[in-house]
């Protein structure tokens, strides 16, 4: 029989463990624990550290975590792998960073943006419309999911998105890779090649991945 692991959630923008509200109790009802986290997201004395941090405390009593980190989460959640018994980092559409790389930069460093221009094209919308995160995030969300996100409004700081990436390289911790095939922001093809599992002009270091979509 597998042993039990616990999964510990870092949510993307917003820092809300809301978002993990469906995954948890499917966890636990294969027999693993989850832990959502709950970023600092709205308070702008918060950088990289502090979110850091509050991963480590969500998850300090616990062993064999298995680190799961969603969008924006990717910034965070490698500064705790030295400080935890992590045996595995799981990105999910998770931005990953280069050394010394901020936040902000990585858009235009990753070529984000002519990526989501491009998938827009092929799916037939404008990629010059406005923003609208019904059509970027929700499109294929079930609609009582949707209503419900709907009827908050996420603050998130950009003092994280201001700090360089402070690790020299990627953790020494087999990393797995998943993608949704229907992202709009960041689309397959685009996360896989940042990801180091294509041809890149901008290598990340991202060791031992496996890569799921």
């Amino acid at each position: 029989m597998r042993s039990a692991k616990t999964y510990v959630l870092v949510p993307g923008a917003g820092g809300s463990a809301w978002y993990w509200h469906r995954l948890v109790p499917e966890l636990r009802r294969l027999g693993q624990e989850a832990v959502a986290v709950d970023l600092p997201a709205a308070d702008d004395a918060a950088g990289l550290r502090e979110y850091s941090d509050t991963i480590v405390l969500a998850a300090s009593d616990h062993r064999d975590v298995v680190l799961v980190a969603q969008s924006m989460g990717g910034l965070s959640a490698p500064l705790a792998c030295d400080r935890l018994s992590v045996t595995e980092l799981v990105l999910v559409n998770a931005m990953i960073p280069a050394p010394g790389e901020t936040g902000g930069d990585w858009w235009a460093a990753t070529g984000q943006e002519q990526a989501r221009r491009e998938l827009d094209v092929r799916e037939g919308r404008s990629p010059d419309a406005p923003f609208d995160p019904l059509v970027t995030f929700f499109h294929d969300v079930p609609p009582d999911v949707t209503a419900e996100a709907m009827t908050v409004e996420p603050a998130q700081s950009g003092t994280p998105f201001e700090e360089p990436w402070p690790l020299s390289a990627w953790p020494d911790v087999p990393t797995r890779v998943l993608s949704g095939r229907a992202d709009r922001l960041f689309p397959v093809d685009f996360q896989a090649r940042i990801a180091g599992n294509a041809s890149v002009s901008h290598p990340r270091s991202c060791p031992a991945v496996t890569w799921w979509r």
